[in-house]
């Protein structure tokens, strides 16, 4: 019933008062308020009563007031913004500061690799941080969709693109880093008439809640940058996750559809805005700081986008349409791509997902008797509206067979002490030594100073590619490392470890909670590892760092011992150890060597110098440490033999490495592949270079000899 002394809409959700409703809408349609008298057939006195709250206004009138205005009775009835049309959006663009500083885009974007699986990474974490119903799973759904033809000129059309392009190729600079990318983006576009979309959908998810300025959910995703708003036993703690989804789009361009767990203004559905990242330019004169909203003009602030509740075909028209009423957010990546190179394709893009995500967050998938899963994921592919990979569940136990089982023999209760067959699950603990917090703990309490990890062990099978692994983690049992644990005993029976800490133990108790909090800390922006970071330095006392190598390091020695004591009792039971090599039959094992980097790729042309100009990719192994190499290059002479000669200055690092103080490439630890550039040196060449073929090798530094 709708109550004439409260002013309130009971079942609504609503406490907004019908006068601030009123006047909200007026500013909204640059309406006076004798205008709506005459519309609605009363004194502007009686407009003004309303608009100051004095009385408010019957049912009929209510109805009369929300035709005049072009809005829905319920919108008026329950005072909450009406749905916007297509006509109403527009793309506003930051101005530049008048102190004269310039971006050149957003730096959150460049804290991590730019490849499709980091993306999948960053984004399935933040929905996992945002669970809803603990009961249920969080779905994450990623859907690519190719537009070409009508279907793009469509798209297009709906996201303002004309509105856009103009302030696309006057950011596109090729000085700056952000600018060549644009370029690239716009070239590409232009050249193939081909747009790849990324869509992210979550459900069982908070969705985008909070108001559009203040904080709130949706602020801290859509307006502010490092601005996580996470604690506890969330994944995230740097704000930078979400810059991931920038990051993947050749424009910097993102738009948002949620479902929201939480009212806001009265409305749940399809809250949309849209955010384009981009450097400082100018256009017609004006300076522009590079970011810009999608929205409804805010007509009570300068120069502001609001978000804007949307209609199925608004939402239809840009693909953001969600196929469930559950509360949670959809993302779509406008031009996505994978910034390393290794996929252009979308059949490729889709197994680079499916691969991503099966990588971070199989255990996540996993699901037992003492608690579901929390996670199920899926990815598909379309080119325009025709299915070209149908949706596809991961399954965890088919992408990680053995680790998966250890996770779910933990879940169901049915570890064991020793290992009988090859489908035993041992599980021992790992204690991590609590360091003191800086901060003083209010009201005298105890702090706890020890936590029981759990770490399970089980065999693998021969063609498991990666052996004898560790993978940690914590919190939503993402995976946060794999290492390789060395120094086993000789002969030992390969297998894969899990170690599982804070409240990825099942446990909700004070030492849980404060591993939590301290292993948070100690994980970089890009969450790969528990290491030593400003923030554990800055939040706890010294020895804090040592704590955790220390952690890590009892993990390795309790497999060992696990493994040794195995080995023990397997060698008591079948005999001695003369008999039992007199007994065996079998062919050797192989050995396993860590491999070595190659090249993948050489591409290059003889410049009008006469010098090679070439450009290297290189293939990295797996390694703990990084890769050092001082690139040699040699001509392959017609007459045979091969040559060395010299690179003319210094070579320029192009993906995933650095240059050394000596010359030589550092290739960032844990990456697969690395690029650089080179020019020979034309005084060295024993022949012109159009006579030659050129070769590049990548020996370790320390191997060169002088």
């Amino acid at each position: 019933m709708y109550d004439l002394q409260a002013q309130t809409w009971e079942g609504a959700g609503v406490t907004q008062d019908f006068a601030d409703w009123l006047n909200g809408m007026l500013r909204q349609r640059d309406m006076p308020q004798k205008e709506l008298a005459q519309l609605v057939g009363v004194t502007p006195a009686a407009v003004n009563a309303w608009a100051k709250g004095r009385s408010v206004p019957r049912y009929e009138k209510i109805a009369d007031i929300a035709e005049a205005l072009g809005v829905a009775v319920e919108d008026a009835v329950s005072r909450r913004p009406p749905e916007s049309t297509p006509s109403e959006l527009e793309w506003i663009f930051q101005r530049a500061p008048q102190d004269g500083s310039r971006i050149g885009g957003n730096a959150a974007a460049y804290a991590f690799a730019a490849n499709l699986e980091v993306l999948a990474r960053e984004a399935t974490q933040n929905s996992l941080d945002e669970q809803l119903e603990r009961r249920l799973p969080v779905t994450s759904r990623f859907v690519l969709h190719e537009l070409t033809g009508c279907h793009l000129r469509d798209f297009l059309s709906a996201l303002r693109w004309t509105s856009i392009e103009r302030h696309l190729r006057e950011a596109a600079d090729r000085r700056q880093k952000a600018g060549r990318v644009l370029l690239d983006g716009l070239n590409e576009l232009e050249r193939t008439g081909r747009l790849v979309l990324l869509r992210i959908d979550d459900y069982n998810a908070t969705g985008l809640t909070g108001p559009d300025y203040d904080d709130g959910r949706f602020a801290r995703v859509v307006r502010r940058t490092l601005d996580s708003g996470k604690n506890g036993a969330q994944g995230g703690s740097y704000g930078l996750g979400k810059a991931a989804l920038w990051a993947a789009s050749r424009f910097g361009l993102v738009l948002v559809n949620s479902t929201l767990s939480e009212a806001q203004d009265g409305r749940h559905e399809r809250r949309m805005a849209g955010r384009l990242e981009l450097p400082w330019h100018t256009l017609d004169g004006e300076e522009f700081a590079g970011p810009a909203w999608f929205g409804i003009r805010d007509k009570e602030r300068t120069n502001s986008a609001r978000s804007w509740w949307a209609d199925d075909i608004t939402a239809e028209s840009l693909y953001l349409e969600r196929s469930d009423p559950s509360p949670g957010s959809s993302f779509l990546v406008v031009g996505a791509y994978d910034g390393s190179g290794d996929t252009e394709q979308l059949e490729e893009m889709h197994e680079q997902l499916v691969n991503g995500v099966a990588r971070n967050f199989w255990a996540c998938m996993v699901g037992g008797e003492r608690g579901g899963p929390l996670l199920r994921a899926s990815v598909a592919a379309w080119r325009n509206g025709q299915v070209v990979r149908a949706e596809r569940y991961i399954d965890p136990h088919a992408h990680e067979p053995a680790r998966s089982r250890a996770v779910k023999a933990f879940l169901d209760g049915r570890t064991t002490s020793e290992l009988t067959s090859r489908e035993d699950v041992l599980q021992a603990s790992v204690t991590l030594k609590l360091p003191a917090h800086k901060e003083p703990v209010i009201g005298g309490e105890q702090r706890p100073t020890s936590h029981e990890a759990v770490l399970l062990v089980t065999p693998t099978t021969e063609d498991d590619p990666k052996p004898d692994h560790i993978a940690y983690m914590r919190s939503t049992r993402m995976v946060v490392r794999y290492k390789r644990v060395n120094d086993l005993p000789l002969g030992h029976r390969h297998f894969q470890a899990v170690l599982l800490a804070g409240v990825a133990t099942g446990a909700d108790t004070p030492d849980a909670v404060a591993a939590e909090q301290l292993l948070r800390t100690a994980e970089p922006p890009d969450h790969n590892d528990w290491t030593s970071t400003e923030d554990l330095t800055a939040s706890y006392v010294r020895g804090a760092r040592q704590c955790i190598l220390d952690f890590k390091k009892t993990a390795e020695q309790t497999i060992r011992g696990l493994l040794e004591a195995q080995e023990e009792e397997s060698d008591a039971d079948e005999g001695p150890q003369i008999l039992r090599d007199l007994l065996t039959i079998g062919t050797p094992a192989k050995s396993r060597t860590p491999g070595f980097p190659v090249v993948h790729a050489v591409e290059g042309d003889v410049a009008d110098s006469g010098a090679w100009r070439v450009r290297v990719t290189v293939k990295l192994p797996e390694r703990d440490a990084p890769w050092v190499l001082a690139p040699v290059a040699r001509f392959v002479v017609r007459s045979g033999g091969n040559l060395p000669v010299k690179w003319a200055g210094t070579l320029v690092p192009e993906r995933d490495c650095e240059l050394t103080r000596d010359g030589n490439l550092r290739f960032r630890q844990g990456a697969r592949r690395g690029v650089f550039r080179g020019i020979t040196d034309v005084s060295t060449h024993p022949v012109a270079a159009g006579m030659s073929c050129i070769e590049v090798d990548v020996p370790r530094a320390k191997e060169i000899v002088e």
